[in-house]
């Protein structure tokens, strides 16, 4: 194993394992929506940025939504295995029909922020319970290392849909199952920041080089995040309070 899939393992591991012992539903959908395991497999491969991994948005929010229809009828298990299914084969259909050029990053970023704004107005906000992990952390920390270390293996071939292969998502979904809606709903909040993350870092990675482009990307990241998160917590505590007791 290399020194940045060491790096991974700590990153995703501490990641999930704060999402289990987070208990609001918003919080963990919060959590899982941090690109940190995105950052980090980008510096370890080292390649530029481009279409693929704006396509990997699309194929990620795709992820989410099966897993929650999944989980209607099937435990949570499987929903994540054919989901994370899925992943693979979309990620892999969509690197053989879509040319890596200059010309397709602004077409898939202008076509995925559309689509991930029209879900951001279209989710309504849903009451979901809260739920905390009853296992003490020495026991559950060394669970989520190793499935991450089984999963870090599966991501090697996808290029750039490798960076936003669900890491956190196969482990964090099942930590958040009582909560799947609203991770979904955080879902296109987090692809608008991407598309702002990854478009800052196309047009400086020329000129900074890759990390200060990074950089440069997570603040336009966060400039998205939090102003249409607190939004939607918003929105969230109104309907709340205008349900009937």
């Amino acid at each position: 194993m290399q020194l940045w899939d060491v790096a991974l393992l700590i990153v995703v591991s501490l990641q999930v394992t704060a999402m289990a012992y987070l208990p609001h539903p918003r919080w963990k959908a919060l959590a899982l929506a941090l690109p940190f395991p995105f950052t980090t497999i980008a510096l370890g491969q080292g390649q530029p940025i481009n279409s693929t991994h704006v396509l990997a948005l699309l194929v990620l929010i795709v992820y989410y939504h099966s897993i929650r229809l999944l989980h209607r009828r099937l435990p949570i298990v499987p929903s994540i295995g054919l989901g994370l299914g899925l992943y693979v084969l979309s990620s892999r259909m969509l690197l053989s029909i879509v040319p890596i050029q200059p010309a397709s990053f602004p077409i898939c970023v202008g076509t995925i922020g559309v689509l991930a704004l029209a879900l951001f107005l279209w989710q309504p906000p849903r009451s979901e319970p809260h739920h905390r992990t009853p296992l003490p952390v020495y026991l559950k920390l060394p669970t989520v290392i190793a499935v991450v270390g089984l999963l870090i293996y599966l991501k090697s071939t996808l290029q750039g849909f490798a960076t936003l292969f669900p890491l956190v998502g196969v482990v964090g979904l099942y930590e958040a199952r009582k909560g799947l809606w609203s991770v979904c709903r955080q879902a296109p909040v987090f692809a608008l920041g991407m598309c702002a993350l990854l478009t800052a870092t196309y047009i400086t990675q020329p000129l900074l080089g890759l990390h200060a482009a990074l950089a440069i990307g997570w603040g336009m990241y966060l400039i998205v995040l939090l102003p249409l998160t607190l939004r939607m917590w918003q929105c969230e505590d109104a309907d709340r309070a205008g349900a009937p007791s």
